[in-house]
């Protein structure tokens, strides 16, 4: 025999009324969940907002021309190039002309300072190496804190990490997915080393 309790429940769960009230109460419920996580993302995106426009983002690059490499008189170069080396201080030189620490060897006539060969207008060279030792330029430091001032938030933990201009130069000239369309071409397939602000020109397919 069922409890009285359970018998009165059952009875109550048969009346349209109270249904009525249960489907009307889990209405509510939805809709205000609803509104307040749509609130939610509202504010969220507002705080994003205002972080973006107000609160700059604090890089550390130095664009000092004195440190502790130089008065060591040891040099940073760029490693990879097989042909090419651009050291920090924006020597490029072959490789077979690199010194034992790490400097071009300046007495080289082949040695250049700064040298923009291979490098468009728009910033974008065809030769990595050239692409370091052009953005090494003094005269380049303005643009660099231009691109970094409008850097998007994808591009923080990379540019985070850098502590110097060679440092930024190194990963600005990099091929990253700014050179490339539908993922798997080269905007400008000659030219797709930039440290120029903006990425390669869309070359027509």
């Amino acid at each position: 025999m069922l409890p009285c309790g359970a018998v009165l429940w059952r009875r109550l769960l048969r009346k349209r009324w109270v249904l009525g009230v249960v489907l009307g109460l889990s209405l509510v419920y939805f809709i205000s969940s609803t509104f307040k996580q749509e609130e939610r993302m509202v504010r969220d995106r507002n705080l994003l907002q205002v972080q973006e426009h107000e609160q700059p983002i604090m890089w550390k690059v130095k664009f000092s021309s004195g440190n502790s490499s130089q008065l060591s008189n040891q040099c940073r170069n760029s490693v990879q190039g097989k042909l090419l080396i651009t050291d920090e201080l924006g020597y490029i030189c072959e490789r077979k002309d690199l010194l034992v620490n790490g400097c071009c060897n300046v007495n080289v006539p082949s040695t250049r300072l700064y040298s923009c060969d291979s490098c468009l207008p728009n910033g974008c060279c065809s030769v990595y190496e050239y692409c370091v030792s052009c953005c090494l330029q003094p005269s380049k430091q303005h643009l660099l804190e231009r691109f970094l001032n409008r850097a998007a938030i994808a591009f923080q933990n990379l540019f985070m990490a850098v502590e110097d201009h060679f440092e930024l130069c190194l990963a600005k000239c990099r091929t990253s997915s700014q050179s490339v369309q539908h993922e798997n071409t080269y905007r400008d397939p000659i030219a797709k080393y930039c440290y120029g602000e903006y990425p390669p020109e869309l070359l027509p397919v």
